[in-house]
């Protein structure tokens, strides 16, 4: 498992989510199975656990478990399987980063580490949308909203009319191609920050990450207990602020939506005013924890 992916906040994430050793869970990002074993190791012989993934590497982490139950599908889908199961949930967990293993395996796309790998990026190897077709023939419009949007890409604009131009040339296929294309937006001594910019934008397109952050974060809640609680581990401000806006006012947008009595109507109530960070020798063991923040939320008693 930790060759596969670190997990990030074990502790702190586990600690918040269990409350009930009997009870039901969702691990909705499955990843190398980190958090999962955590809260197996938590769970007396009646509790269970439901694990989401839709990276089928990932799957092929699972222990042998029979409070266990993998689905091979996007987390967004959670409330669909509660219902078909006949569960509600103690508590539902997600850690929104990228997998350690997606990231450092050339193949996937996902790193500008990887000079001639393909543009990827797929977390589920099986859909049909790729980097390589959002970077080909998306207009350029589109370009510039994405990195724009999902990137916060200074000069954004110009960067799309750059991959536009590239492409008039010859296809871009691979990580290198991209790179050269937008070579001369890359500043000196920081370049990395400027790409991993751009491959989050694509990512995030050919993930669809912030409308399945959306869909996830209104299904857990409606598959929550009442007093069950919602853990989310998110790594980007784009990210954090949906979830940190549904806590507040059960929408991504944080808008306040009110009763006829004027009371705010939202499922939830948060656990935790500020996000939970990890400690300095989390950091130092792992860097892509650095960015990392923890949400806990409980889901109010029906009114």
């Amino acid at each position: 498992m930790s060759e596969y992916h670190i997990p990030v906040l074990l502790a702190e994430s586990v600690s918040a989510l269990v409350t009930n050793p009997d009870g039901i869970y969702a691990d909705a990002t499955f990843g190398g199975g980190g958090h999962t074993a955590a809260i197996l190791s938590r769970l007396h012989d009646g509790g269970k656990l439901i694990a989401f993934d839709r990276d089928s590497d990932a799957l092929a982490n699972a222990p042998k478990d029979a409070r266990l139950t993998l689905i091979h599908n996007n987390f967004r889908f959670i409330e669909n399987y509660a219902a078909q199961l006949g569960v509600q949930f103690d508590g539902v967990l997600a850690d929104l980063g990228v997998s350690s293993h997606q990231f450092d395996t050339a193949g996937r796309g996902f790193s500008f580490r990887f000079e001639d790998a393909p543009l990827d990026m797929r977390m589920n190897q099986q859909a049909r949308l790729t980097a390589e077709e959002v970077v080909n023939s998306y207009p350029e419009a589109d370009l510039e909203r994405i990195l724009r949007l999902y990137g916060e890409v200074d000069g954004a604009r110009n960067m799309a009319r750059l991959i536009a131009q590239a492409r008039t040339q010859a296809a871009l296929h691979t990580t290198g191609d991209l790179d050269r294309a937008i070579a001369r937006m890359l500043p000196k001594n920081a370049e990395h920050k400027v790409l991993a910019k751009v491959y989050q934008a694509l990512r995030i397109e050919v993930n669809q990450e912030m409308r399945s952050l959306e869909k996830f974060l209104d299904g857990a809640t409606r598959s929550l207990k009442p007093g069950g609680r919602l853990v989310v581990i998110t790594y980007h401000s784009l990210e954090d602020r949906m979830v940190k806006n549904f806590i507040k006012t059960g929408n991504v947008d944080g808008e306040q939506r009110k009763d006829a009595f004027g009371r705010i109507q939202t499922p939830l109530e948060a656990v935790n005013r500020k996000p939970v960070v990890p400690e300095e020798s989390e950091i130092e063991r792992n860097t892509r924890a650095r960015s990392a923040k923890l949400r806990i939320a409980e889901r109010r008693a029906e009114q």
